[in-house]
């Protein structure tokens, strides 16, 4: 697909404000899931800045993207291909997709072995 084919095709969300918006990741972050991890005691209230701007501490571990790797680790552990997540998360280059979750993927030698124990398994019986 071309890239301006890409840029035509039109997208449904799946989340949206109830003003029909599209949600925007840094204004669901805080101003949904912040306060919600605060609520359950996961992170500290916010502080007001200089400019009187509620600030939340937080890391990389308690950001929504992390659904997006939890996403892509049941996807993976589920068989779905490379290929196919790097689709689903709009990636345009599969490789990216491999370089970042090759980590999750099942080991050859795992699937080695449970593709001849599953072969093999009517002799245990």
């Amino acid at each position: 697909m071309g890239e301006a084919e890409r840029q035509a095709q039109k997208q449904n969300l799946l989340f949206r404000w109830t003003d029909d918006k599209f949600v925007r990741a840094r204004g669901y972050s805080e101003l949904v899931w912040k306060p919600a991890l605060v609520a359950a005691g996961v992170i500290p209230a916010a502080e007001k800045d200089a400019r009187a701007r509620k600030r939340f501490t937080t890391s990389r571990r308690e950001c929504p993207h992390q659904f997006r790797h939890y996403y892509a680790s049941v996807m993976l552990a589920g068989g779905v291909s490379i290929k196919e997540l790097a689709e689903y998360l709009g990636h345009a280059d599969p490789g990216f997709t491999l370089r970042v979750y090759v980590h999750l993927m099942p080991g050859s030698h795992d699937r080695a072995r449970k593709a001849i124990d599953d072969r093999l398994s009517f002799l245990q019986a």
